[in-house]
């Protein structure tokens, strides 16, 4: 087997332990809340705590593995995720668990981005780098199917603290076999670390997700949330002046002059947030409402997962073959039909409907992630493969962050009726998502948009800086 592809595996691997980590703590989700007396909000902060540090991070992390080596961080976020898995699974309450599961954000930081950055380095031609990002894609699904089956049988045979422990073998197997396989790369012309770019993306994310998170419990007319919106609001623009006066920013504000570069940013903030609130209602329901053990409620969502991992490759073949549109096109209706159904949910839909909605939603998420990830980094300099890899990370966990923060907040705001009957404007909201990921698959595809992304990066890629570890 060549190489590359053995790397293509290593890299594979780190995304498997986080993909399966969302459906695990997902499906662990009213164990934690009866265990740690946590409420709907400290379920939210479980979660977001992860994606936020997660977010923060992610551009940081590709600029650093593009200047000082892109292996060497990838190592690091292998060591730092593991060991969080380990403290999540020795937390003794709600508090310590938040602060764990952001350690592992940090070491998750390094990983999906850089990996990403790894593979667009080793596999420099365009259709065969759209096939390795349909593997990639393909990962996701696979771990989206394992996650709740094993999330569900760990739950309900040795509790909720099992579920970190899977993370343990496979990290430290990635960390070996990275050490002896993977090349270490990285960019020509470093670029230098900007801690107040860095600062302002904390702002905003935090202040945002925390309004958003705690409206429902501190009032959404209250000053501490209207503090929150104001300091993301202010951090926001202070980001979009400071950045382009840099000369390294932390943040290339110039990408996002590319058409399909900004749509897929776009594409991948909604395409993330409906999977986020997808697993977060979908887990509470199946457990709380329909009374399901977390392993039958992991089993109940097969079919969504098996729709992942059978279509993914299919997607990365349509972009390398036909280019982006029409995997983007099929996403999103299969996001928007999906959801229908579940706007009219209540505590007996019949299991095939939810059968239909879990494959529709499967086969929507799977189309998504290819033309996401291929569309970031084709046309941009390689030098700065890294950087551009993480903004479209960095879109992904934005989407996870905010699904998770919105839906729960539209959730607890609701009066009347069981969980069932409340979560329907969350549905809703979904399928919104889904009709903006086919608007935009089609307004950011044409030639016009194309043509864009050439000015941006009119250059040709200089040489790769790599070598093959002995």
């Amino acid at each position: 087997m060549p190489r590359r592809y053995l790397i293509l595996a290593i890299c594979c691997m780190s995304l498997f332990i986080v993909g399966l980590d969302v459906t695990i703590v997902n499906i662990a989700l009213p164990s934690l809340r009866s265990d740690l007396h946590a409420s709907v909000a400290g379920l939210q902060w479980v979660i977001d705590a992860y994606t936020l540090v997660l977010a923060g991070l992610l551009v940081l992390a590709g600029s650093t593995a593009d200047r000082i080596g892109r292996r060497r961080i990838f190592q690091t976020g292998l060591a730092l995720f593991t060991a969080g898995s380990l403290l999540c699974s020795v937390a003794p309450g709600l508090g310590w668990l938040i602060a764990f599961r952001a350690m592992q954000a940090v070491g998750g930081s390094m990983l999906n981005p850089v990996a990403m950055s790894i593979i667009t380095n080793v596999f420099t031609e365009p259709r065969e780098r759209a096939r390795a990002i349909g593997v990639w894609g393909a990962v996701v699904g696979f771990s989206l199917a394992l996650g709740p089956v094993v999330g569900g049988a760990l739950v309900d045979s040795l509790g909720w603290r099992s579920i970190f422990w899977v993370n343990v073998p496979v990290g430290i197997a990635a960390f070996l076999l990275a050490a002896r396989f993977v090349p270490e790369s990285r960019a020509p012309h470093p670029r230098r670390i900007d801690p107040v770019g860095q600062v302002l993306v904390f702002l905003v994310l935090a202040g945002v997700t925390y309004g958003i998170i705690e409206g429902p419990v501190a009032g959404w007319s209250s000053y501490p949330i209207w503090g929150c919106f104001f300091v993301g609001a202010l951090a926001l623009g202070a980001l979009l002046i400071y950045e382009p006066r840099q000369r390294e920013p932390l943040i290339e504000l110039r990408f996002f002059r590319s058409v399909p570069f900004s749509g897929a940013t776009l594409i991948a903030v909604s395409a993330f947030a409906s999977l986020a609130g997808f697993l977060f209602l979908n887990s509470i329901y199946l457990q709380d409402v329909r009374g399901l053990s977390p392993l039958h409620a992991g089993l109940w969502t097969l079919p969504m997962a098996a729709m992942t991992v059978i279509f993914s490759p299919l997607s990365g073949r349509l972009v390398g073959s036909r280019g982006a549109r029409l995997p983007l096109v099929l996403a999103g209706a299969g996001l928007v039909a999906s959801m229908l159904p579940l706007a009219r949910l209540t505590a007996d839909t019949p299991f095939w409907l939810l059968s239909v909605c879990y494959v529709l939603f499967g086969f929507g998420f799977a189309m998504v992630n290819s033309p996401i990830t291929n569309t970031a980094v084709s046309g941009m300099p390689r030098e700065q493969a890294g950087v551009a890899a993480a903004i479209a990370s960095t879109s992904r966990q934005v989407g996870g962050a905010l699904g998770v923060a919105v839906l729960g907040a539209v959730v607890s705001s609701a009066t009347g009726g069981d969980f069932a009957a409340r979560s329907h404007a969350g549905w809703w909201i979904i399928a919104a998502l889904g009709a903006v990921v086919l608007t935009l698959g089609l307004v950011t595809t044409g030639r016009w948009a194309r043509a864009t992304t050439e000015r941006v990066a009119p250059r040709p890629a200089p040489p790769m800086t790599a070598k093959l570890a002995p």
